[in-house]
């Protein structure tokens, strides 16, 4: 039992990213169907990155170097910049396409590859923890988007730069940390 809270805690931990972004996101005022789309595509990586993690992270660490993090805060930034210049604009953007979704998805995802690995390391099944964890992101992800747009609907321009802003500290905090 104990097992269980601990991986409810890290779940919670790497949810706060999902979190943040669905924050920014839901200033756009995405739809329902995109909102969901997107909270289960967030909940889907963040089964399949710590199992991936899990299965294929030690062979990946010695032979594949990639600077993930780079990636993450481009992709970060580009959704900002997107954010900013589409801002303006009096009508639904769709900037919420299935590709930025899943790039939203991995981007979010990706340090949950790596607890995969430590988990694997500790204990030899990484089902259940798999399963917090996506169930935890994908709710995260659901309420920051639906919290997002409420902060639209009440704050209007404000609550987009704020949601820009958001998107570009964790830009920076992937690019520096």
């Amino acid at each position: 039992m104990s097992h269980i809270l601990i991986y409810f805690f890290i779940a919670i931990g790497l949810s706060m990213d999902a979190f943040s972004v669905a924050l920014s996101i839901g200033t756009i005022n995405p739809s329902k169907k995109d909102t969901i789309k997107t909270g289960l595509s967030v909940g889907l990586f963040h089964f399949i990155m710590p199992t991936l993690g899990s299965i294929l992270g030690k062979i990946l660490k010695r032979k594949i170097n990639i600077g993930t993090n780079y990636i993450i805060s481009i992709i970060f930034l580009v959704l900002a910049i997107e954010m900013y210049f589409n801002k303006e604009e009096k009508t639904k953007i769709d900037i919420l396409n299935t590709i930025t979704i899943l790039l939203i998805s991995f981007s979010v995802s990706i340090d949950s590859f790596s607890v995969g690995l430590g988990i694997s390391l500790l204990k030899n099944s990484i089902l259940i923890p798999s399963i917090i964890f996506s169930i935890i992101s994908m709710t995260f992800t659901i309420i920051g988007m639906f919290l997002g747009k409420k902060l639209k609907n009440k704050y209007n321009k404000i609550a987009t730069n704020i949601g820009i802003i958001i998107l570009i500290l964790l830009s920076l905090k992937y690019l520096f940390f």
